[in-house]
């Protein structure tokens, strides 16, 4: 299958590249730059250069090719549009896909959050649970986002084979520089303590790039369209757990953050509102469906082999890249 790719040098991306091409499958990449270019090229990948704005481009590409793979975002737009600026760049990228994509039943995979079907189900999270609304009422909050993922959804019943990869909370490995961990690392050497909120029984997921990289892959040769996947390793991991394991790790205490207006984000700032959510998701359907199985390490096992520890000294602890 001839693939198109963005976000291909990305965290998720530089390990969805190598899995499509060690699966047999042609892979081209976006490349806005010559760093960019050169590194999907080091992947074993051609290299179509161009950006996220050029929607006629991106349109070309999807034509030319056999299946899109979509997990860039235009983090550019952060600093002056915030989440709703980069929600509705990635809505008209998605329109434009399904343009070039309508009536061909080409599979297009986009990469979505498991947080997107709400915190207050109840039970884990499925994938027969649809995202959310996002409608303006929730302007400057990541649900603006599930517009995108209700689109490519919507985008099946025009006959293309789409479906969408919900991103577990926490994706791990060896080359997660920018992620939520490292993230958490950092704020824990410059506060002295690891925090975690209130009890710390709220629930979070994680999963391994490399196995998210795998159903990807199993989404875009199989899966129907209108579907959506759970990137979920390990479905229901106590944020304190997290916290006392990072803390083992670096020598400080895992302590309560009390669970107050104030308290809450003293110590995690714009972590806040997210570190305190409750997140337990299943991936029984999409084993079923798809035949995938994590196999690469759990996120606890991930930190304890090391990696994670061992070059965060100079991270800034309030930059924090969500996606790629």
């Amino acid at each position: 299958m001839r693939v198109f790719v963005t976000g291909g040098t990305g965290h998720s991306g530089s390990s969805i590249v190598p899995e499509l091409i060690a699966a047999g499958h042609q892979v081209t990449g976006l490349a806005r730059s010559d760093t960019a270019a050169a590194a999907l090229s080091a992947l074993g990948a051609k290299v179509r250069r161009g950006d996220l704005r050029d929607l006629d481009g991106l349109k070309e590409a999807a034509a030319d090719s056999d299946g899109v793979i979509h997990v860039a975002h235009r983090q550019d737009l952060l600093p002056s549009g915030g989440i709703d600026a980069v929600a509705a760049a990635e809505l008209s990228v998605m329109l434009a896909y399904g343009e070039a994509l309508a009536g061909t039943g080409k599979p297009l995979v986009a990469a979505g959050s498991i947080g997107s079907p709400g915190q207050h189900l109840g039970r884990p999270a499925t994938e027969e649970d649809p995202a959310l609304p996002g409608g303006d009422e929730h302007r400057g909050t990541l649900r603006v986002r599930n517009v995108v993922e209700t689109a490519v959804i919507g985008l099946a019943e025009r006959g293309v084979r789409s479906s969408v990869v919900r991103m577990a909370n926490i994706a791990h490995s060896t080359t997660d520089r920018t992620g939520f961990l490292p993230t958490l690392i950092a704020l824990a050497k410059e506060k002295g303590v690891v925090g975690y909120p209130g009890d710390g029984a709220n629930l979070w997921n994680a999963v391994h790039t490399r196995d998210a990289a795998s159903l990807f892959r199993l989404a875009l040769e199989k899966g129907p369209g209108g579907t959506y996947w759970h990137a979920v390793g390990d479905g229901a991991i106590p944020f304190r757990e997290i916290a006392e394991a990072i803390g083992s790790r670096l020598g400080l205490p895992a302590v309560s953050i009390p669970a107050d207006v104030l308290m809450v984000p003293g110590y995690f700032g714009f972590l806040a509102n997210i570190v305190t959510q409750n997140y337990p998701a299943s991936n029984l359907i999409t084993r079923r469906a798809l035949g995938w199985e994590p196999t690469q390490p759990g996120l606890l096992a991930d930190m304890d082999n090391g990696h994670y520890f061992s070059a965060t000294d100079d991270r800034d602890p309030h930059h924090h890249t969500p996606g790629e």
